[in-house]
Protein backbone atom coordinates (compact mmCIF):
# COMPACT_ATOMS: atom_id res chain seq x y z
CA UNK A 1 0.00 0.00 0.00
CA UNK A 2 1.15 3.79 -1.09
CA UNK A 3 2.25 5.52 2.21
CA UNK A 4 -0.32 7.53 3.31
CA UNK A 5 -1.20 10.70 5.64
CA UNK A 6 -4.01 10.76 8.22
CA UNK A 7 -4.80 13.87 10.04
CA UNK A 8 -7.18 13.94 12.96
CA UNK A 9 -9.27 16.72 14.72
CA UNK A 10 -9.19 16.38 18.94
CA UNK A 11 -12.14 16.92 20.36
CA UNK A 12 -15.02 14.71 19.13
CA UNK A 13 -12.84 12.87 16.81
CA UNK A 14 -10.44 11.25 18.43
CA UNK A 15 -11.45 12.03 22.29
CA UNK A 16 -14.73 11.42 22.56
CA UNK A 17 -17.44 13.60 24.17
CA UNK A 18 -15.99 13.22 27.55
CA UNK A 19 -12.71 14.50 25.94
CA UNK A 20 -11.40 10.24 26.65
CA UNK A 21 -8.99 8.87 23.69
CA UNK A 22 -11.22 5.23 22.86
CA UNK A 23 -9.16 2.42 23.40
CA UNK A 24 -10.48 1.38 19.50
CA UNK A 25 -8.79 4.92 18.43
CA UNK A 26 -6.00 4.26 19.97
CA UNK A 27 -5.44 0.82 18.98
CA UNK A 28 -6.13 2.55 15.15
CA UNK A 29 -3.39 5.10 15.35
CA UNK A 30 -0.88 2.34 16.33
CA UNK A 31 -2.38 -0.03 13.49
CA UNK A 32 -1.85 2.99 10.95
CA UNK A 33 2.03 3.56 11.77
CA UNK A 34 2.68 -0.19 12.16
CA UNK A 35 1.31 -0.20 9.01
CA UNK A 36 4.40 2.74 7.78
CA UNK A 37 1.58 5.17 7.43
CA UNK A 38 2.05 8.73 8.57
CA UNK A 39 -0.13 10.12 11.84
CA UNK A 40 -1.03 13.77 12.33
CA UNK A 41 -2.99 15.75 14.21
CA UNK A 42 -4.62 19.26 12.84
CA UNK A 43 -6.76 21.03 15.47
CA UNK A 44 -7.76 24.70 16.94
CA UNK A 45 -5.77 23.55 20.39
CA UNK A 46 -3.10 24.99 21.19
CA UNK A 47 0.52 22.88 21.77
CA UNK A 48 0.04 23.37 25.03
CA UNK A 49 -3.55 21.51 25.26
CA UNK A 50 -2.24 18.20 23.88
CA UNK A 51 0.99 17.36 24.97
CA UNK A 52 -0.16 14.11 27.08
CA UNK A 53 -2.51 13.52 23.94
CA UNK A 54 0.80 13.18 21.26
CA UNK A 55 2.58 11.26 23.81
CA UNK A 56 0.13 9.07 24.42
CA UNK A 57 0.07 8.41 20.84
CA UNK A 58 3.63 9.18 20.19
CA UNK A 59 2.55 11.76 17.17
CA UNK A 60 5.18 14.12 16.59
CA UNK A 61 3.89 16.64 13.71
CA UNK A 62 0.95 18.47 14.34
CA UNK A 63 -1.06 21.21 12.52
CA UNK A 64 -2.66 23.66 15.33
CA UNK A 65 -4.51 26.75 16.40
CA UNK A 66 -6.71 26.14 13.42
CA UNK A 67 -3.69 25.93 11.15
CA UNK A 68 -1.55 29.05 12.49
CA UNK A 69 1.31 27.33 13.73
CA UNK A 70 3.13 23.56 12.26
CA UNK A 71 5.30 21.26 13.47
CA UNK A 72 7.03 18.07 11.74
CA UNK A 73 8.94 15.66 13.55
CA UNK A 74 9.04 17.91 16.52
CA UNK A 75 10.57 20.92 14.31
CA UNK A 76 8.67 24.27 13.94
CA UNK A 77 8.45 24.50 10.11
CA UNK A 78 5.03 27.38 9.98
CA UNK A 79 4.13 30.11 11.80
CA UNK A 80 1.70 32.89 11.05
CA UNK A 81 0.47 34.98 14.31
CA UNK A 82 -2.07 37.68 13.74
CA UNK A 83 -1.10 41.19 13.23
CA UNK A 84 -0.40 43.37 15.76
CA UNK A 85 -2.35 46.34 14.69
CA UNK A 86 -5.84 44.07 14.06
CA UNK A 87 -5.32 43.02 17.59
CA UNK A 88 -5.49 46.39 18.79
CA UNK A 89 -8.58 47.06 16.47
CA UNK A 90 -9.80 44.17 18.38
CA UNK A 91 -9.42 44.34 22.18
CA UNK A 92 -10.35 48.24 21.45
CA UNK A 93 -13.85 46.82 19.61
CA UNK A 94 -13.88 43.99 22.67
CA UNK A 95 -13.68 46.51 24.95
CA UNK A 96 -16.36 49.01 24.01
CA UNK A 97 -19.27 45.85 24.45
CA UNK A 98 -17.39 44.46 27.32
CA UNK A 99 -15.89 41.26 25.89
CA UNK A 100 -12.80 39.50 27.48
CA UNK A 101 -10.41 37.95 25.47
CA UNK A 102 -7.82 35.73 25.71
CA UNK A 103 -4.55 36.27 23.74
CA UNK A 104 -2.69 32.55 22.67
CA UNK A 105 1.22 32.15 21.82
CA UNK A 106 2.69 29.35 21.33
CA UNK A 107 4.28 28.54 24.89
CA UNK A 108 1.14 31.20 26.80
CA UNK A 109 -1.79 32.52 26.80
CA UNK A 110 -2.58 35.18 28.37
CA UNK A 111 -5.77 37.36 29.27
CA UNK A 112 -7.64 41.08 28.99
CA UNK A 113 -9.56 41.01 32.60
CA UNK A 114 -8.84 39.30 35.87
CA UNK A 115 -11.93 36.77 36.13
CA UNK A 116 -14.52 35.97 33.97
CA UNK A 117 -16.70 32.82 34.36
CA UNK A 118 -17.05 32.34 30.61
CA UNK A 119 -13.15 31.64 30.06
CA UNK A 120 -13.19 29.71 32.99
CA UNK A 121 -15.91 27.41 31.71
CA UNK A 122 -14.67 27.02 28.42
CA UNK A 123 -11.51 26.48 29.24
CA UNK A 124 -12.54 23.80 31.58
CA UNK A 125 -14.53 21.89 28.77
CA UNK A 126 -10.87 21.30 27.18
CA UNK A 127 -10.38 19.16 30.43
CA UNK A 128 -6.80 19.58 29.33
CA UNK A 129 -5.89 21.11 32.86
CA UNK A 130 -5.76 24.50 31.75
CA UNK A 131 -6.88 27.11 34.11
CA UNK A 132 -7.99 30.81 33.87
CA UNK A 133 -4.79 32.69 32.40
CA UNK A 134 -3.54 35.46 34.27
CA UNK A 135 -4.38 39.06 33.27
CA UNK A 136 -2.07 40.52 30.48
CA UNK A 137 -3.39 42.82 28.26
CA UNK A 138 -0.01 43.80 26.59
CA UNK A 139 0.94 40.38 25.77
CA UNK A 140 0.25 40.63 22.27
CA UNK A 141 3.21 42.91 21.95
CA UNK A 142 5.59 40.53 24.00
CA UNK A 143 5.20 37.76 21.90
CA UNK A 144 3.59 36.30 18.69
CA UNK A 145 -0.13 35.69 19.20
CA UNK A 146 -1.94 32.68 16.71
CA UNK A 147 -5.41 32.75 17.84
CA UNK A 148 -7.05 34.93 20.25
CA UNK A 149 -10.72 33.84 21.78
CA UNK A 150 -13.38 36.35 22.01
CA UNK A 151 -16.00 35.63 24.80
CA UNK A 152 -19.24 36.68 23.73
CA UNK A 153 -22.79 34.94 23.34
CA UNK A 154 -23.99 33.70 19.58
CA UNK A 155 -26.16 36.42 18.82
CA UNK A 156 -23.43 39.10 19.81
CA UNK A 157 -20.71 37.67 17.41
CA UNK A 158 -22.24 39.39 13.90
CA UNK A 159 -20.96 42.56 15.30
CA UNK A 160 -17.52 41.14 15.24
CA UNK A 161 -17.85 40.00 11.12
CA UNK A 162 -19.65 43.00 10.23
CA UNK A 163 -16.73 45.13 11.86
CA UNK A 164 -13.43 43.36 12.10
CA UNK A 165 -13.46 42.54 8.39
CA UNK A 166 -9.56 41.66 8.70
CA UNK A 167 -10.06 38.73 10.78
CA UNK A 168 -11.29 35.15 10.65
CA UNK A 169 -13.61 34.16 13.47
CA UNK A 170 -14.58 30.42 14.15
CA UNK A 171 -17.24 29.73 17.14
CA UNK A 172 -15.89 26.57 19.00
CA UNK A 173 -17.65 26.93 22.48
CA UNK A 174 -21.38 28.63 23.62
CA UNK A 175 -19.69 31.63 25.65
CA UNK A 176 -16.53 31.85 22.83
CA UNK A 177 -14.85 32.33 19.41
CA UNK A 178 -11.62 31.29 18.00
CA UNK A 179 -9.85 34.43 16.26
CA UNK A 180 -7.45 33.88 13.35
CA UNK A 181 -5.99 35.91 10.55
CA UNK A 182 -8.09 36.49 7.68
CA UNK A 183 -7.84 33.48 5.33
CA UNK A 184 -6.68 31.22 7.96
CA UNK A 185 -7.55 27.80 8.20
CA UNK A 186 -6.71 24.11 9.06
CA UNK A 187 -6.00 23.60 5.16
CA UNK A 188 -3.43 26.35 5.08
CA UNK A 189 -1.55 24.38 7.82
CA UNK A 190 -2.08 21.31 6.07
CA UNK A 191 -0.61 22.67 3.02
CA UNK A 192 2.55 23.53 4.66
CA UNK A 193 2.82 19.91 6.47
CA UNK A 194 2.18 18.13 2.42
CA UNK A 195 5.04 19.76 1.47
CA UNK A 196 7.48 19.15 3.87
CA UNK A 197 6.42 15.83 3.78
CA UNK A 198 5.88 15.09 0.13
CA UNK A 199 2.30 14.14 -0.14
CA UNK A 200 -0.60 15.45 -2.69
CA UNK A 201 -3.83 15.64 -1.49
CA UNK A 202 -5.11 11.85 -3.27
CA UNK A 203 -2.55 10.94 -0.02
CA UNK A 204 -4.12 12.56 2.79
CA UNK A 205 -6.89 11.96 4.82
CA UNK A 206 -8.27 14.35 7.50
CA UNK A 207 -10.83 13.45 10.04
CA UNK A 208 -13.03 16.58 11.70
CA UNK A 209 -16.56 17.11 13.40
CA UNK A 210 -16.95 20.93 13.75
CA UNK A 211 -17.01 24.00 12.20
CA UNK A 212 -13.33 24.32 11.88
CA UNK A 213 -12.71 21.33 10.25
CA UNK A 214 -14.45 22.21 7.07
CA UNK A 215 -12.05 23.82 4.86
CA UNK A 216 -9.98 20.98 5.97
CA UNK A 217 -12.13 17.98 5.04
CA UNK A 218 -12.75 20.10 1.39
CA UNK A 219 -8.71 20.87 1.11
CA UNK A 220 -7.51 16.89 0.94
CA UNK A 221 -8.23 14.51 -1.17
CA UNK A 222 -10.48 12.27 1.56
CA UNK A 223 -12.48 14.31 3.90
CA UNK A 224 -14.11 12.11 6.71
CA UNK A 225 -16.95 13.76 8.96
CA UNK A 226 -17.48 11.77 12.24
CA UNK A 227 -21.25 10.91 12.79
CA UNK A 228 -21.71 13.66 15.74
CA UNK A 229 -20.85 16.25 13.21
CA UNK A 230 -23.42 19.18 12.24
CA UNK A 231 -24.83 18.86 9.14
CA UNK A 232 -22.83 21.52 7.69
CA UNK A 233 -20.07 19.91 8.18
CA UNK A 234 -21.05 16.68 6.28
CA UNK A 235 -22.61 18.28 3.72
CA UNK A 236 -18.72 19.11 2.72
CA UNK A 237 -17.05 15.77 3.52
CA UNK A 238 -16.39 12.79 1.21
CA UNK A 239 -17.19 10.22 3.73
CA UNK A 240 -19.44 10.34 7.00
CA UNK A 241 -18.49 7.70 9.59
CA UNK A 242 -20.11 6.53 13.22
CA UNK A 243 -20.48 9.09 15.95
CA UNK A 244 -16.59 9.44 18.10
CA UNK A 245 -18.53 7.09 20.71
CA UNK A 246 -19.06 4.43 18.64
CA UNK A 247 -16.10 3.56 17.22
CA UNK A 248 -16.23 6.35 14.68
CA UNK A 249 -12.34 6.19 14.15
CA UNK A 250 -12.01 2.46 13.65
CA UNK A 251 -15.17 2.69 11.20
CA UNK A 252 -13.95 5.27 8.73
CA UNK A 253 -10.63 4.12 8.82
CA UNK A 254 -12.19 0.94 7.48
CA UNK A 255 -14.63 2.64 5.02
CA UNK A 256 -11.56 4.30 3.37
CA UNK A 257 -9.48 0.87 2.82
CA UNK A 258 -6.85 1.71 5.56
CA UNK A 259 -7.44 -0.80 8.24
Amino acid sequence: MTKKLILFDIDGTLLDHEKKLPVSAKEAVKSLKEAGHEVAIATGRAPYFFQDLREELAIDSFVCFNGQYVEVDNEVIYKNPLDRTFLVELMDYASLQKHPLVFMGAELMKTTIDYHTGIEDALASLKAGATHPELNANYFNEADIYQTLVFCEEHEEAHYRTNMRNLNFIRWHDYSLDVLPLGGSKAQGIEKLMAKKGFTKDQVYAFGDNLNDIEMLQYVGHGVAMGNAPEVVKKVAKYVTRDVDNDGIVHGLKMVGLL
